[in-house]
């Protein structure tokens, strides 16, 4: 009998909007502007992060069960997230073609060619030289594209039958997500004193952009899939774990340098950020607030947000039209309204009919076998 899909985890997605729009004011703001967020904003890559964890817990709650049954098609699966990313990481790489002039002088002759062929195959990530090519956020693409590819393995792992157990190994694969920030510090390969958001070093680039230095959180994710299982969707202990979540998160990023760089951008935040998603895959006020229609609106342009914000914030600027049409004096408050607008647009005109495409075209309309 086949399995059925679950139902879809609206709050999830209210809150992606949130991690997007921060990732956002990460790269284009003054976190002093956002007041008791500041810290939040000031440490915004760790909405990566979150999002990678994200990934693996989204794919293994509407797939783990079907590919433990035998009956997730692997090509079709690997199809389906190509058509669900390429269309719009296409447009991002089209929309940096005018940053290929400084990518030249940027790099050596060896290395922008490394990075022009590698990035359009989602294969920059694997070289931290280039990992940033054309379009800084996409590094993500390539590791995401390498999680999909060995995700029908992860996803066939044996559920499990008890709580301890589990979090026993969850434990264990946060411990190793640590392990690549606690090594760069006890060595300081870079000989960087005290490294934060603007240092620059070859290991230290390693470190935040190859997909190996994030696929603990990937796999983290996919564990806590089966974790969710476990509990009750009306569970009271939901509520309590998204408060704790989102509190502790809170709490550690306000501890600002105090806590090293290099372990709090992957690896710290995983237990944390566990319960954020434990909470809001329940039915509680907390879910109930971030499954708010508008947030789930922009929430499900947070990839089209993700993607483009970059390069587009780069065009409105670079080009000058705001100040052509004098509305300089709005930005920048005006420039993320339009980044979000785009979004937004970029997802049902451009993602989806792209999507529909090249799904009919290569076949992929449904992941299941004998579908």
């Amino acid at each position: 009998m086949e399995t059925r899909k679950p139902a879809p985890l609206k709050a999830l997605t209210g809150l992606r909007c949130f991690a997007a729009i921060n990732i956002v004011f990460f790269h284009f703001s003054n976190p002093q502007w956002f007041g008791f967020l500041a810290p939040v904003v000031n440490d915004g890559f760790v909405s990566v992060s979150y999002f990678i964890l994200l990934s693996g817990f989204v794919l293994a709650y509407n797939y783990a069960d079907r590919a433990r049954n035998g009956e997730l098609d692997r090509k079709r699966f690997w199809e389906a997230r190509f058509t669900r990313i390429y269309p719009i990481y296409l447009l991002s790489l089209l929309m940096s073609v005018g940053q290929l002039k400084l990518e030249y002088h940027s790099h050596t002759h060896d290395m922008f060619w490394t990075g022009l062929v590698l990035t359009p195959l989602l294969l920059q990530g694997f070289i931290p030289a280039v990992a940033t090519f054309m379009n800084t956020p996409a590094w993500t693409m390539s590791a995401e594209a390498f999680y999909y590819a060995i995700f029908p393995w992860l996803a066939k792992w044996k559920r499990p039958e008890r709580m301890t157990p589990q979090l026993a190994k969850m434990a264990g694969v946060w411990v190793l997500g640590m392990v690549p920030g606690a090594l760069y510090m006890a060595f300081n390969p870079d000989g960087i004193a005290h490294p934060d958001r603007y240092s620059y070093g070859k290991w230290l680039w390693a470190l935040k952009y190859t997909p190996y230095a994030h696929i603990f959180s990937f796999v983290f994710g996919v564990m806590l899939a089966s974790l969710d299982q476990m509990i009750e969707r009306k569970s009271h202990l939901r509520l309590w774990l998204g408060l704790i979540g989102f509190a502790g998160a809170y709490s550690i990023l306000s501890l600002g340098p105090r806590v090293p760089y290099a372990i709090i951008h992957d690896g710290l935040l995983m237990p944390l950020f566990g319960c954020i998603i434990l909470g809001l895959a329940g039915e509680n006020p907390l879910a109930h607030a971030l499954g708010a229609r508008p947030l789930v609106f922009v929430g499900e342009a947070s990839y089209c947000l993700y993607l483009l914000h970059f390069n587009l914030w780069q065009l409105l600027h670079e080009s000058h039209v705001l100040d052509a049409m004098g509305l300089s004096r709005f930005d920048p408050w005006l420039s993320y309204i339009l980044l979000i607008a785009f979004a937004v647009f970029a997802l049902h005109f451009i993602e989806k009919p792209a999507q529909r495409k090249l799904r009919q075209w290569m076949g992929a309309v449904s992941v299941i076998r004998g579908q």
